[in-house]
């Protein structure tokens, strides 16, 4: 008799959704990207099936993601994608419609939390929980937020990135802001049309950034070769693009996140801004695997940072945490039904 999966974690991200089960770890994780035939209105692929059709398909199917800056943007379609994610984690032997703990960032509305909760009913949870990402990041990168000491925790995902002191198992002071992976990503492609006037897609931006890109201008330089099309001809090119391009590429974009996390570390009470300088911030999230982000954080605070473990999976793990110990994270629970 195959093992009942009654709990499921998701990390509904922007970029990336990723699925826990308690006692089994991340069972999931896939692009959050949905193809649709245009035609008939119907979901076609999901996932990295849909990734791979990005920018590649005809003019009847449109590849899409569904969730924009962290939230839902096309409600139809995220239902359709949870449906797929949940029933690909339980698998065919599972009879029990379960228990869904879901990840939103901390400055969703009421509004966006309960279209979440509806989605994941709708695509077959018997019941669905919300809590706020920093929360989830700081119980999977392993902080005791229950203490009273102030801990700072920055999840840079996709499409938002969340900074939030936490103490005492509560927010005390968080901002969230709508700049973080895609947007580093469409630098990247604006600097390099306006610079070689080469068009490039997303999927070729988001290679440059993870092969070469740095957040701090780095002594020993890389290069890396860039495949696109020419602006004026219209025909394939290539040529390079070194490190430090980059870096001046995506100044804006870090300038914006390093700003948002000032902002919160100014409005920390003081007994807590002195936790925070002696434990350091911990940054989760797939992009705070940009290279030297750390050492960015700490020249524009003042505040050491360091990358927590597996940041990518810091959420999810949170949410198998949480859901293992509701009773616990009860009042960081935010909608129910």
């Amino acid at each position: 008799m195959p093992f009942l999966i009654k709990k499921l974690g998701i990390d509904l991200g922007t970029a990336n959704t990723l699925v826990f089960v308690p006692n089994e770890g991340v069972v999931l994780n896939e692009p959050s990207v949905v193809a649709v035939s245009v035609p008939e209105n119907r979901v076609l692929a999901v996932g990295n099936e849909a990734k791979n059709m990005v920018g590649k398909t005809p003019d009847s199917i449109a590849a899409y993601r569904p969730m924009k800056d962290g939230v839902i943007a096309d409600y139809r379609v995220t239902e359709a994608m949870l449906r797929y994610f949940i029933n690909k984690a339980l698998g065919r032997w599972n009879f029990f419609k379960p228990e869904v703990m879901i990840s939103v960032p901390a400055g969703v509305t009421s509004t966006e939390r309960r279209s979440v909760v509806e989605a994941a009913v709708k695509a077959g949870a018997r019941a669905a929980y919300v809590i706020k990402e920093p929360i989830l990041a700081a119980i999977g990168a392993g902080i005791p937020i229950h203490e009273a000491t102030g801990h700072m925790i920055v999840d840079i995902g996709g499409g938002t990135t969340d900074a939030a002191v936490i103490s005492l198992g509560g927010i005390v002071a968080s901002t969230s802001v709508k700049v973080a992976g895609n947007k580093i990503d469409q630098a990247i492609a604006d600097y390099i049309k306006k610079t070689f006037n080469l068009v490039i897609g997303e999927r070729t931006a988001e290679e440059i950034k993870i092969a070469i890109g740095s957040a701090v201008p780095l002594e020993k330089d890389e290069k890396f070769e860039i495949k696109g099309r020419d602006f004026l001809t219209g025909l394939p090119r290539s040529t390079s693009i070194s490190t430090n391009e980059i870096v001046k590429a995506i100044d804006g974009e870090l300038r914006e996140i390093t700003k948002a996390i000032k902002n919160v570390l100014q409005e920390t009470p003081p007994e807590l801004a002195s936790d925070i300088i002696d434990q350091g911030i911990v940054m989760t999230g797939g992009s705070s695997l940009l290279r030297n982000i750390e050492e960015l954080v700490y020249r524009s605070t003042g505040v050491k940072a360091k990358v927590a473990a597996d940041p990518l999976l810091c959420v999810a793990k949170g949410t198998g945490i949480a859901l293992e110990h509701l009773d616990v994270y009860k009042r960081n629970i935010l909608a129910k039904r």
